[in-house]
């Protein structure tokens, strides 16, 4: 049974998310304060975090920032913030999805259901002995133990950010656009939330390029989209 935590203030929501999950076999624990909810986040085993921003003891923000720094779990914001800017802060702090209030509790389950299929699905050591490694110039990526090396050296990637780069990686040469990669990876229609391709995007390419502003693995094509170059 996958175990999920709800951080949410707000007793209605907080039980609404938590009987939905519930009728869908899923464990659930609920904390209404930021901060004890953090802490339960650290010290718990869980396989998805539903995460609310507007939190007494401590911001969903900061939350976020906590729980990235030390797992590799999917995170989920759900909040009545709608502007751009929340939501990219949201992604730029390593949350892989934003659902806005009001929002489908059968929409919410949908989503977890993916983002859990698509971390075990990349974290699961699945072994193949000739096909496990992408080698590119002084970009190595270790498909089964989910590792990046450029130079030797290991950088640290988000599960989704790891994600984004090995789907560019397996298809080099070929332009995506925004619609398509947040599909491809996210497995969800855009709906808005394009925006985390970018910031997707612009990290990676912090974490492998000698030279963001002047990237030579992960191209942008003007008006197209962006192309992994090989």
């Amino acid at each position: 049974m996958k175990q999920i935590l709800i951080i949410e203030d707000d007793p209605y929501i907080a039980e609404l998310q938590k009987d939905y999950f519930l009728l869908h076999d899923f464990g659930v624990d609920v904390w209404h304060d930021g901060r004890e909810g953090a802490e339960q986040a650290l010290k718990g085993s869980y396989d998805l975090i539903i995460l609310d921003l507007q939190l007494p003891g401590m911001d969903g923000f900061e939350i976020c920032r906590m729980i990235r720094g030390q797992l590799d779990v999917p995170i989920l914001i759900v909040s009545a913030k709608k502007e751009d800017i929340d939501k990219i802060r949201g992604f730029g702090l390593g949350a892989d999805d934003f659902v806005t209030k009001p929002f489908s509790p059968n929409e919410l389950v949908a989503r977890a259901k993916a983002h859990l299929a698509r971390y075990e699905r990349f974290t699961g050591g699945q072994k193949a002995a000739n096909t496990d490694r992408i080698d590119i110039r002084e970009l190595s990526i270790h498909k089964s133990s989910h590792r990046v090396f450029v130079h030797g050296k290991e950088v640290a990637l988000t599960a989704k950010e790891f994600e984004v780069l090995l789907f560019m990686a397996s298809n080099p040469n070929r332009v995506f656009n925004k619609d398509e990669l947040f599909e491809r990876i996210w497995g969800l229609e855009s709906s808005g939330d394009i925006a985390t391709v970018t910031v997707h995007i612009s990290r990676i390419r912090e974490k492998i390029e000698a030279d963001p502003s002047n990237p030579q693995f992960i191209d942008t094509v003007w008006g197209a989209g962006y192309r992994f170059t090989i």
